[in-house]
Order: structure tokens, then C-alpha cells, then sequence
């Protein structure tokens, strides 16, 4: 009877823990990372940290390339973001193991693309499940969810979409770049 209690509530454990992650994007609390871990070890993934380079994420991981592939850039949004003279950063980062991340990243790379302004430059910063890089180089940003966009105009932060846009990436950057 002692080991049945022990399995029911280890089971209501996990199902409650399930719960909290499906729902909880990629936004995870430092107590909820060893099942994470767990999970990470069970699904084989790709983790990529440090700089990473966005054909590389595009072209050789399918939950980027599906995605890639299959978004229509709302090419009417974009006019704010070419006509950008000022000298633009946009630091993404990003977790490779991120189901928010699969969904934004590779949309805001074809929007990017479509765009070929000169002036706005990209760098993505992949992160661990503990949101962190060998390098350091996310630490920089104050960041809880991923992904984040961060855009700063000489060296400053003018504004960042944080997990999801609130409309759309096209118009949330023409606002923010605007």
C-alpha cells in the first residue's frame, strides 16, 4: 500500500509539473530545471550557444526550417523598417530548444531578409535551458523569456518584443523603429 501512495503522488507530481511547463512558455523557474533536464536528455535535442549564425539555424535544424519556409512576411508592415538610417543593433536571444523560439525566430529572419537594410544589424545569441552562454555575452541584457529581441540605437535600448509581439514582429518593429 506505502508504494502505491508513493507512485500516485510522484505521478500527480509530474502531471502538475507538466502542467506548469506546457503552460509556462519558455519562461522557467530555477526550481523547475531538473525536469527540464530530464526532458532535454530523453528528446536528444540541439542545443547551440554563443553566437549563432541565423542561416545556420534556418538551414540545418527542421524546427526552424519549417518555419522558415512556411511564413508569409507581411511585406505592407515593412516600409518603417527600410527606411532605417540610423545605425541599428537588434540582439535576438534564443534558445534552440524553445518552442517560442521555433515559432519567432525563423518568421523574424525572413522579415530580416525581406528588409535588406543595411543599417539594421542582427546578432543571436543562443542560450542553455538555464538561460545562459560560455561566453557570457546574453548576461549582458536583463532577460527572463525567450526569445527576445532587443533593439538599440547608439548603444542604448529603444525598445525589445519579449516571448511574442504583441500584433505582429513587421509592426512591433516599425513601432519600436519608428
Amino acid at each position: 500500500m506505502h508504494n502505491n501512495v508513493k507512485a500516485l503522488l510522484a505521478t500527480t507530481a509530474l502531471f502538475f509539473s507538466c502542467q506548469v511547463l506546457a503552460n509556462g512558455g519558455c519562461g522557467f523557474e530555477e526550481q523547475k530545471q531538473g525536469l527540464i533536464a530530464t526532458c532535454s536528455e530523453e528528446k536528444q535535442e540541439v542545443i547551440l550557444t554563443g553566437v549563432v549564425e541565423a542561416q545556420h539555424l534556418v538551414k540545418d535544424l527542421n524546427e526552424f526550417a519549417e518555419g522558415y519556409k512556411s511564413y508569409q512576411v507581411d511585406t505592407d508592415a515593412l516600409a518603417p523598417l527600410k527606411k532605417v538610417t540610423e545605425p541599428t543593433e537588434i540582439v535576438v536571444i534564443i534558445g534552440t530548444w524553445c518552442p517560442d523560439c521555433h515559432r519567432e525566430t525563423p518568421r523574424f529572419i525572413r522579415i530580416i531578409e525581406e528588409v535588406a537594410n543595411p543599417n539594421i544589424k542582427v546578432t543571436y545569441i543562443g542560450v542553455d535551458r538555464s538561460k545562459q552562454d560560455p561566453e557570457g555575452l546574453a548576461a549582458k541584457y536583463e532577460f527572463k523569456r525567450i526569445p527576445t529581441f532587443i533593439v538599440q540605437q547608439q548603444g542604448k535600448e529603444i525598445g525589445r518584443i519579449v516571448e511574442r509581439p504583441t500584433v505582429s514582429l513587421e509592426k512591433d518593429l516599425a513601432e519600436i523603429l519608428k
